[in-house]
């Protein structure tokens, strides 16, 4: 299946998205899949389709969290971190490692 057929068919699934909404579902369930031609059946799509919204909005939703915390941390005073305030920063990098991984398709570091 190449990228023109994957977006009809998600154009066909969800007509009022956006050509920016097609395009980032087409590179997520391209990078989710080992198999697009599967991807051609209307039930295989819409479970795929569900599957990488769960995980995108998931990946979100931590990101936000994380965001809150960040900005907190921000206000403080760096050389007196506390080990907590160091797991927030770590936490943070694998959040954004999570969601960079769902675009680019493979691991980019496991934290």
């Amino acid at each position: 299946m190449t990228c023109r057929e994957l977006a009809q068919h998600i154009e066909q699934l969800q007509p009022e998205a956006t050509t920016q909404d097609v395009a980032r579902l087409c590179l997520l369930l391209a990078n989710g899949e080992d198999d697009l031609t599967a991807l051609a059946d209307r039930q295989t799509l819409r479970a795929a389709w569900k599957d990488v919204g769960l995980r995108l909005q998931l990946a979100t939703d931590q990101h936000a969290a994380m965001t809150g915390e960040l900005e907190e941390l921000a206000q403080s005073d760096p050389q007196s971190f506390t080990k907590d305030q160091i797991w927030v920063l770590i936490r943070a990098i694998k959040v954004q490692s999570q969601i960079l991984q769902m675009y680019v398709g493979q691991p980019l570091l496991d934290v």
